[in-house]
């Protein structure tokens, strides 16, 4: 029987392999106190389908590498990520930031006007 866990993939940048997480606690044998701990596991993702943020079921393999003991099973959920581009946030934040600056000298130019009307009266 080889080991089952579910966990959270944190990194996709190399070729065929995602690293997971998985949370667990755990008693302190003193105090008496639940201790959160991590274990991260090198996965063989053989078609590159993990996406970070991904919740993942791992299963135990035999040796793939030094470090990669963890086959994928099975995607359980995907995670929605927004698919935007960062220059279209910084074209849009370009965009805001104009129109601002727009909008506080029309502001400056009516209420001196005004100013200059209030003053010759």
């Amino acid at each position: 029987m080889r080991k089952v866990r579910t966990g959270e993939v944190v990194r996709t940048s190399m070729d065929h392999t995602a690293v997971v997480e998985t949370v667990w606690k755990q008693r302190h044998r003193i105090y008496r106190k639940q201790m959160r701990r991590v274990t991260r596991f090198y996965v063989h993702d053989p078609m590159d389908q993990c996406r970070v943020g991904d919740t993942v079921r791992i299963q135990e393999t035999r040796p793939i590498s030094k470090t990669k003991h963890w086959r994928l099973m099975d995607i359980l959920h995907r995670r929605q990520v927004a698919e935007v581009r960062p220059i279209e946030l910084e074209t849009d934040l370009d965009a805001e930031i104009t129109g601002q600056a727009e909008e506080a000298e029309e502001t400056a130019v009516t209420q001196a006007a005004d100013d200059e009307g209030d003053s010759e009266e």
